[in-house]
């Protein structure tokens, strides 16, 4: 399988990655308010923001994109300990979807 990375998908990708990494920080103090232990919810929310981070700034790489992808799980998971991430880690993942593959496609026909 080739996986070709595009300028497009590295910008989109690491935008998603960037807004992803606020909200993942965002979270340790509601974490931590609903009655997670500080602990528990500080590594948690501010591990998965340093994982955006990191994995942003790997996004020339093809398995940068398998990385980006776990994390979207790992976002989605962080609905056990605040309920709403649920509903967020779905549009964020949905982002990150859309961010490949619009790219993609918008690259492929400008490239013609």
């Amino acid at each position: 399988m080739n996986f070709q990375v595009t300028p497009g998908m590295r910008r989109l990708g690491a935008s998603v990655l960037g807004m992803e990494a606020i909200v993942a920080a965002l979270i340790t103090p509601v974490a931590i308010n609903s009655g997670v232990q500080t602990g528990v919810a500080v590594t948690v929310g501010i591990g998965l923001a340093v994982l955006c981070v990191i994995v942003a700034g790997l996004l020339k790489r093809p398995f940068a994109y398998v990385a980006g992808t776990i994390l979207q799980v790992l976002a989605i998971g962080t609905g056990f300990l605040v309920p709403t991430m649920f509903f967020l880690g779905v549009i964020f993942a949905a982002l990150w979807i859309t961010a490949i593959f619009v790219a993609r496609r918008v690259e492929g026909v400008t490239s013609r």
